[in-house]
């Protein structure tokens, strides 16, 4: 394993304390750990929104904290989940008065983490409401969609969500427009090699040259099919053909596009995957509303890429359109 890191063990704090010294005017730690992670802006009233996951997916999970989208993050390890005392401390922090929507990915550790927070703030007068992150269509059939991966499409709920409270809409009701808007995005996503853990310095999992895994997710979960390695176009209607026909996606419709690349795959790559990605939605009468490509969910230094697509309506347009500004993720006012 050929990085540029110190120990291994202090991969994930000295990668924090970089971040902190970057954007001292952006971000900053609380509760004298690291790993507490919130932004340095508050608005009284506003309902907070926090997020928490492990380490090794960047901009997932901290990347979102930020203008426009969420107020703090607790941290893990690489591919661990965070504790319930930390995420408990990054909601005091963040809390306005007006109660904390937890938005995460919906893996067994993070669930139990954060309802265990609950408990801890519950004395503290803090309600709190769930959001897991579901939108991996490769991860349990239609109809269990409560039991999918949450991958990065989740970049749709954070943004939907953030504006909502931004609005200074109650909690219930950002609760609300995130769940719709989990509710509306589909992800397929492909590898073509494993990643490092630094700490464990070799391969998680094994992809044979000339092959890929379709379905692979971002910890190495495995996916739905291995094969050899397809083209492009190949590869992206292999793709399409799952999430649009989970999405019950029609002509006449419109979509957000998400082209994640999983964190060793060049954005030349990505482009030509869009490419392809946007003649199939022309082709099916499909309109695109926004679309966005670079790293949102990324696995170390996995070599692949993700499609993420958004069914919108109205109300989700109104609250996918706002600017949003993190040290990591910018977008655009859309219209």
């Amino acid at each position: 394993m050929q990085r540029l890191l110190n120990k291994p063990e202090d991969y994930v704090d000295e990668m924090l304390k970089g971040i902190y010294a970057a954007y001292p005017d952006r971000v900053k730690y609380v509760n004298d750990d690291l790993r507490c992670y919130v932004t340095t802006k508050k608005t009284e009233g506003k309902v907070g929104i926090m997020t928490g996951g492990g380490s090794g997916h960047l901009p997932l999970f901290l990347g979102y904290v930020g203008d426009g989208m969420i107020d703090g993050c607790a941290i893990g390890g690489v591919f661990q989940s965070p504790s319930a005392e930390q995420i408990a401390n990054v909601t005091r922090e963040i809390d306005s008065g007006a109660g904390v929507l937890y938005v995460y990915g919906n893996y067994t550790g993070d669930i139990m983490n954060f309802e265990m927070a609950e408990e801890l703030v519950d004395f503290d007068d803090i309600k709190c409401l769930h959001v897991k992150g579901c939108d991996d269509v490769a991860s349990a059939d239609k109809g269990d969609e409560d039991k999918r991966r949450g991958v990065a499409g989740i970049y749709f709920v954070f943004k939907c969500a953030g504006a909502a409270a931004d609005a200074m809409l109650p909690l219930e009701e950002v609760a609300r427009i995130a769940e719709k808007a989990n509710g509306a995005v589909r992800t397929f996503g492909v590898a073509l090699s494993p990643c490092i853990i630094p700490e464990n310095g070799k391969a998680n999992f094994s992809v044979n040259e000339g092959e890929m895994e379709l379905g692979m997710g971002i910890h190495g979960e495995p996916g739905v099919e291995v094969c050899p390695v397809k083209t492009a176009d190949e590869t992206v209607d292999y793709m399409l053909e799952r999430i649009l026909k989970d999405l019950e996606a029609k002509e006449g419709d419109e979509v957000a596009v998400l082209m994640n690349g999983l964190g060793a795959t060049p954005l030349e790559e990505l482009y030509i995957m869009y490419r392809r990605v946007n003649e199939t939605l022309t082709e099916k009468g499909i309109k695109v509303y926004f679309a966005k490509l670079g790293e949102f969910a990324t696995s170390m230094d996995m070599a692949g890429a993700s499609v993420s697509v958004m069914k919108l309506d109205d109300e989700l347009k109104k609250y996918l359109s706002p600017a949003a500004d993190t040290p990591f993720i910018h977008q655009n006012a859309i219209g």
